[in-house]
């Protein structure tokens, strides 16, 4: 049976989309993997039928843009969705990621990585981060290296405002959200064994 990994996320604009479908890309590269997509609107109560799709995961990449430095209110909506799960301790020792999105380079978009982290260390998962080196941070970098916002507890992308999800965030960006997804599904197998 392959590792199971769902991918929840919540996109106000598509750009977040965009980093769900590259992240899920990433994942389904590695072998003996399989990768489901769950929108957070999804899920708004405990009573939510995607929830069973996530108490199979072996792994949850949770994603959202960050608005105000915070995660999305369909975001957080789902988040106390899962009391019941919170509960149980139904999703302890699964792996949990995290991603986001904003307008700005800084967009305070660690406040948003660490509400995934607290959310996932309650209901005692543990967790993954980036493991990529940052880019873009010498005289010889570039906006289009991997990693160019220089991001460690989860995978952070950008997207300007006045372009739609199909031009933002840039290629550099898709290409980070498309390693992180692999680096999850590869610490999923190994986290199975």
């Amino acid at each position: 049976m392959p590792t199971s990994i769902a991918v929840v996320y919540h996109s106000g604009y598509g750009h977040t989309e965009v980093i769900a479908q590259a992240v899920a890309e990433g994942a389904r590269s590695v072998s003996g993997v399989s990768v489901s997509i769950i929108t957070a609107s999804e899920i708004d109560s405990p009573d939510s039928a995607a929830l069973a799709q996530l108490d199979n995961a072996d792994a949850m990449i949770f994603g959202a843009p960050t608005y105000m430095g915070s995660a999305s209110a369909v975001f957080k909506s789902f988040m106390e969705a899962t009391s019941t799960r919170w509960m149980e301790q139904k999703w302890a020792d699964k792996l949990a990621a995290g991603f986001t999105n904003s307008g700005s380079m800084n967009g305070d978009k660690q406040n948003t990585l660490i509400e995934f982290f607290t959310f996932a260390m309650q209901h005692g998962m543990a967790w993954v981060g980036l493991g990529q080196m940052p880019g873009n941070n010498h005289s010889g970098g570039s906006e289009n290296d991997s990693n160019r916002l220089g991001a460690s507890i989860g995978c952070m992308s950008q997207a300007n405002v006045d372009q739609g999800g199909d031009v933002a965030p840039p290629e550099s960006d898709r290409e980070t959200a498309r390693l992180f997804g692999a680096r999850v599904a590869r610490a999923a197998l190994r986290w199975q064994q």
